[in-house]
């Protein structure tokens, strides 16, 4: 008769939580899931053109396209059956010019593609990127003076004068006059929510009262509230024809050693009138995403800007990545940063996979 084994002794130090023994298995995996990627929690940029049936596509960044105002209220169609909520438009400039006219104007490219959508795709919550910069004859998003220019005119300076050797500066109180007007024509042609991208000081609060005015108080404003000079635009640029003519963005856009300040840009664009506020670029920003959610606990969106998407794109051609396992670690990396709403080109991907219970 064989002898009762006695069961081994525990090995000394053996961990008695075991954090693995929830990871064996996907359905135990997925129940205790802290972050949740939703298919509600995304926005899909769109650059809208001047055409019929255009469809121009994008070299640096695979698979986005201009498109003409038909084809992107057939793209609309397809992201609202997708149940993706929101579009956020751009558009390229037919005509520009040093006041940027075309960003105000009631047939502007942007103010048609609204109205076309909004007629054509009702459920789907169209928001619009205000700026001058993709209207302006110099690229800049604002009004540009030099020191010259301002001296001959006689106006009043009530921003510094500029640095010895200074060639222009952006003229900030004349630029906030553009932007409101701009914010405006969009709510006029059926805009759900208007964003500015500008930078500029005080333009939530112009564009606040001039909605309100105007009879558009129910209007609310995204505001890239924390958006940093950054080489992650490079693509977009190229997508929207507006790279600046000369000089950079640095005197308005924020310095990417800067926390502290993006804190403080949250909290002015708050008191102003902000009703979500943005982090741009959210890949090398989670921290400043995180801190702003943890400081203000208020809607904040994550721009997944289109640098990070065509560096994910590049290195998935060489096969040195899986896209769509890289694209989907880099929106839950935001999400658990704190981000409830994301900004991403991947957005009809995403949602594809999440109706299918993938994620």
């Amino acid at each position: 008769m064989a002898q009762r084994q006695d069961p081994p002794p525990l090995l000394m130090g053996y961990p008695v939580h075991q954090p693995r023994r929830l990871r064996q298995f996907e359905p135990l995996r997925r129940l205790v899931r802290e972050t949740r990627l939703s298919v509600d929690q995304l926005i899909m940029p769109l650059f809208v053109r001047s055409g019929k049936n255009v469809r121009s596509p994008i070299a640096s960044m695979p698979g986005q396209f201009q498109l003409s105002v038909d084809q992107a209220v057939q793209e609309c169609r397809q992201l609202h059956e997708q149940r993706i909520p929101a579009v956020l438009l751009f558009g390229l400039a037919q005509h520009k010019d040093d006041k940027a006219s075309q960003a105000y104007a009631k047939d502007g490219i942007v103010q048609q593609a609204v109205q076309a959508i909004k007629a054509q795709v009702p459920g789907l919550a169209v928001i619009t990127d205000v700026c001058l910069c993709p209207f302006m004859s110099h690229g800049h998003c604002g009004v540009v003076r030099t020191p010259y220019a301002a001296k001959k005119t006689g106006k009043k300076k009530s921003q510094a004068p500029p640095r010895s050797g200074q060639e222009w500066f952006i003229d900030n109180e004349a630029t906030l006059e553009l932007l409101a007007k701009t914010a405006v024509s969009h709510a006029q042609a059926g805009a759900d929510m208007v964003a500015p991208s500008d930078m500029m000081d005080g333009r939530v609060g112009a564009i606040r009262r001039a909605l309100d005015r105007d009879g558009f108080s129910r209007t609310p404003i995204l505001s890239y509230a924390a958006k940093y000079a950054s080489s992650f635009y490079g693509p977009f640029r190229e997508a929207l024809g507006s790279e600046p003519a000369f000089g950079d963005r640095k005197s308005y856009q924020m310095d990417a050693a800067n926390a502290e300040e993006a804190l403080r840009e949250v909290a002015l664009d708050l008191e102003e009138g902000a009703d979500i506020v943005m982090v741009k670029p959210a890949l090398a920003y989670l921290d400043v995403i995180t801190r702003i959610k943890q400081r203000f606990n208020c809607p904040v969106a994550a721009f997944n800007v289109s640098g990070e998407y065509a560096m994910v794109k590049a290195a998935a051609s060489r096969g040195w990545l899986l896209e769509r396992a890289a694209w989907l670690e880099v929106l839950l990396a935001m999400r658990r940063a704190g981000a409830d709403l994301i900004i991403t080109y991947w957005a009809k991907e995403a949602s594809k996979l999440l109706q299918e219970n993938r994620v």
